[in-house]
């Protein structure tokens, strides 16, 4: 009797566990042209958020641009504005995790130095992708040596954001 009584509770607490899990976002089959455009597209972030608390957008936030080319670069124009860091130049894949999440892969040299990583690629899981949205999120180590996980929403650079200056 317990351990008929032990193996339901384990199989709850296991089912559980993985229900929280959501299933792998399916990358629509042109990908290359949603993310890179004809030959280029240029995204800008909406919204930011850490550890699902919006973080506040000051001006690097607000004039950060990422562009993607179809021949798998891109680069952000940080190094364009004072105080927001060196500009990234990568190249960029689609990779997908033995569990069939899709990501994002970034390499590159610069990768090391902008995000304080060990190696020159970081992976960026693909939550939502379309013509005018894409939501990446990545675990970073911002301030401190504690990883936190971002999710960032990009949009269509032409697209209006309401309430995209956001502080507390």
């Amino acid at each position: 009797m317990k351990q008929s009584i032990l193996l339901v509770i384990t199989v709850i607490i296991i089912v559980s566990c993985n229900s929280d899990k959501k299933p792998p976002f399916q990358l629509p089959e042109n990908y290359t042209k949603i993310i890179a455009g004809d030959s280029t597209k240029t995204w800008k972030l909406a919204r930011r958020y850490n550890n699902k608390t919006r973080m506040n957008m000051g001006d690097c936030f607000l004039s950060y641009r990422a562009t993607y080319l179809d021949h798998g670069i891109m680069y952000d124009n940080n190094g364009e504005h004072e105080d927001c860091g060196g500009t990234l130049t990568a190249n960029w894949s689609i990779y997908h995790s033995k569990d069939n999440y899709p990501y994002i892969k970034l390499k590159g040299e610069k990768l090391k130095e902008l995000m304080n990583l060990d190696n020159d690629y970081k992976f960026f899981k693909i939550l939502n992708l379309n013509d005018t949205l894409m939501i990446l999120e990545f675990k970073h180590k911002q301030f401190s040596s504690k990883e936190t996980k971002l999710v960032d929403i990009f949009v269509s650079e032409n697209i209006a954001i309401k309430d995209r200056a956001f502080h507390w």
